[in-house]
């Protein structure tokens, strides 16, 4: 259902904000970069397939973390962007043939290949030859200014060498603290009883963000170039890796290990040779980046939305042991996915001993070919979560792993749709492992709004055996809510009469509040409307359900299957019994409206009035408001800040108004 892939969405968002915060402000990272990166990459998946649940403010838009306070803020005059990750030898085959694709490049293309370093990404701001400003990326836009610190930096040039250099000139590269100093700087910091530093490019963010410069002076610190941002009067290469050659003649250092390279082939190869080189050079690094050559090229291919299209890092892939999958268990989430998980023979990999592993889905499983018995390769390398990489050929005896079709936790269904790799459990209202999202969204403001349950108090219910289902709720009396954490006889009083008034409800509402997958409110009102009644809708088959505007095969699937569960049922006759009611609805009526059989889907922000005012204007005309663009889609409303509905809607070809023609439209509706 909707709310769930909100929920985990909402979650993974938190997550990543927090390991930002970690990474970038706190300088401490919690998690690896290959696990942030599987994330990240996570959240772009879920975001594309639900853009509905689009934000701009989702850390899948942005590249950093938050600016410190005590440090002045320097707003980018270019965005210094991140870059995408590639895995594999078929992966950058993939990367490289999108952009061969949209360039409609006939001949293979040259890359600069680059260690990717792992420290600190600062922009260095040269005027007439002087080195006048030092900012941190910070979260892409605005950074820190440490000027101050950076002019501590021993092979960071005050002036540029030479004479043609351009009047002003941002350089862009990497500050970090070499693996040598790093050693010698943590060993005698420990001799002196302090802490050591958990890695170089620890040690490398600590001291660049140090408020008092003389701090920084005293730590060895060196910094790398890698790019150019902002260019005044001056003339540059048309190639990058010419242009990182014109840095190093102005002065600016290089690492030694960049080089020129055609095509996939040559990428692999010099990825090849730098794996191989990495631990004697002398810095940390973890991976490699290619970038189109080619400067007309790049501004051809552009950006995303947090990262340039010609450029991608290939990442080394984590530390690797062998081990013995000794079985599979099953957990349920509180959204009722399906989690297979590895029990492992214990191993001892990137630090810590690892007996149990996510598998993630059945197609994981498939795509491995694993059985229980095999003997397989996990990755960790300090990586919070253990990885199954791959599974050996295994001469001894192995069983298949079999998916349940029922939940293990209350025998319900399990569904699994034909397109997507998640399976869950169906008996959302009653489910051990769901009760507390399903009596949570119960309660929501958007479906029985029951004032005061929030979800403190669910946890505590639930944990207390109180409630058991969003049924239970209406047996409970003041007397059982008091002893809860911050109750009291009036919160008691006050909850109690707030669940009693829910009772009197409208059928859309209590459509929404049984948490059917993927049925929100536009879709709720809309099943409401065309059925009338619960009986109506309970009868329903796929065939029937599709019919209503807004329901596709795959919600058709997900309403049956949830009506089809003697668990679901139970709890909804006890809802009824407990004197949930709500109004006939009126039958539709033929009545022409001037927007009738329009579709329109809203966003971004609007001034002269709410969204969801906008909505009930519509509504009243006769259109019908979705939460989602597609082919079906008559108009977009873009108000300010419009995010990816918006581009999703020009690259339909779906006719787009602005706030100023949403109003005339409704002013000679």
């Amino acid at each position: 259902m909707p709310d769930s892939i909100a929920q985990q969405i909402s979650k993974l968002r938190q997550q990543i904000q927090k390991y930002n915060y970690n990474y970038y402000t706190l300088d401490s990272p919690s998690i690896t970069d290959a696990e942030y990166d599987r994330q990240i990459k996570l959240l772009r998946e879920l975001e594309a397939r639900h853009p509905e649940f689009a934000s701009s403010d989702s850390p899948s838009q942005s590249v950093g973390g938050k600016v410190l306070e005590a440090f002045s803020k320097v707003q980018h005059e270019l965005p210094m962007l991140s870059l995408g990750n590639v895995y594999s030898a078929s992966e950058l085959h993939d990367f490289i043939e999108r952009i061969t694709k949209r360039l409609e490049h006939a001949t293979e293309l040259d890359f600069c290949v680059e260690p990717k370093l792992d420290g600190l990404a600062i922009s260095l701001l040269y005027e007439q030859g002087k080195l006048v400003q030092a900012a941190t990326r910070g979260d892409g836009s605005v950074g820190e200014d440490v000027t101050h610190n950076v002019k501590t930096i021993q092979n960071i040039p005050q002036t540029l060498s030479g004479s043609d250099f351009p009047a002003r000139l941002e350089v862009r590269g990497e500050v970090v603290m070499p693996i040598a100093d790093f050693i010698r700087f943590n060993q005698q910091a420990i001799s002196e009883g302090n802490k050591g530093f958990v890695n170089p490019r620890n040690a490398a963010a600590g001291s660049l963000r140090q408020l008092d410069a003389t701090i920084t002076a005293q730590r060895p610190l060196a910094f790398y170039s890698y790019g150019i941002g902002i260019v005044e009067q001056g003339q540059l290469a048309d190639s990058h890796y010419q242009r990182l050659q014109q840095l190093k003649k102005w002065g600016l250092p290089l690492t030694n290990e960049i080089s020129l390279e055609t095509g996939a082939e040559g990428c692999l190869n010099a990825y090849q040779k730098l794996r191989q080189q990495r631990a004697n050079l002398p810095y940390e690094i973890d991976g490699i980046v290619y970038k189109v050559d080619n400067i007309m090229l790049q501004e051809r291919l552009g950006f995303v939305a947090r990262a340039p299209r010609w450029a991608t890092a290939h990442k080394f892939p984590a530390q690797e042991e062998q081990t013995k999958l000794l079985d599979v268990e099953f957990q349920v989430g509180r959204t009722g996915a399906i989690t297979p998980v590895a029990i492992l023979e214990p191993v001892f990999v990137g630090g810590v001993t690892v007996s149990r592993a996510s598998l993630h889905n059945a197609d994981e499983i498939a795509r491995l070919n694993l059985k229980i018995g095999d003997t397989v390769i996990i990755r960790r390398a300090a990586d919070v979560i253990p990885q199954i990489v791959q599974a050996l050929p295994n001469s001894g005896v192995s069983s298949e792993i079999i998916f349940p079709t029922t939940c293990p936790i209350c025998s319900s269904e399990i569904e699994r749709l034909e397109n997507e790799s998640i399976a869950r459990c169906t008996g959302g209202l009653y489910c051990a492992a769901q009760r507390k999202e399903a009596i949570r969204y119960f309660a929501s403001r958007k479906a029985m709004n029951i004032d005061g349950l929030g979800v403190k108090v669910v946890e505590q219910l639930v944990d207390a055996q109180l409630i058991n289902t969003p049924a239970d709720l209406f047996n409970l009396t003041a007397e059982q809510l008091i002893p809860l954490e911050r109750m009291g006889q009036k919160k008691a009083d006050n909850l109690i009469q707030a669940i009693a008034h829910c009772k009197q409800t409208h059928f859309a509402k209590f459509l929404l509040a049984l948490g059917i997958r993927e049925v929100g409110e536009a879709t709720a009102k809309n099943l409401a409307e065309h059925f009338l009644t619960l009986e109506a809708l309970q009868k329903a088959n796929k065939e029937a359900l599709q019919e209503v505007d807004d329901v596709g095969e795959v919600v058709a699937q997900h309403i049956v299957t949830f009506f089809r569960q003697p668990h679901n049922q139970t709890v909804i006759q006890a809802l009824l019994a407990a004197g949930i009611h709500w109004p006939d609805m009126p039958a539709k009526t033929t009545q022409a409206h001037t927007l009738s059989g329009k579709t329109f889907v809203l966003t971004g922000s609007l001034t002269h009035m709410s969204r969801n005012e906008a909505k009930q204007a519509l509504q009243a005309l006769g259109a019908k408001v979705s939460s989602s663009v597609s082919k079906k889609t008559d108009y977009v409303i873009a108000g300010k800040d419009a995010g990816s509905k918006l581009n999703k809607a020009e690259a339909l070809g779906i006719e787009v108004l602005n706030e100023e023609a949403f109003l005339n439209l409704l002013n000679h509706a």
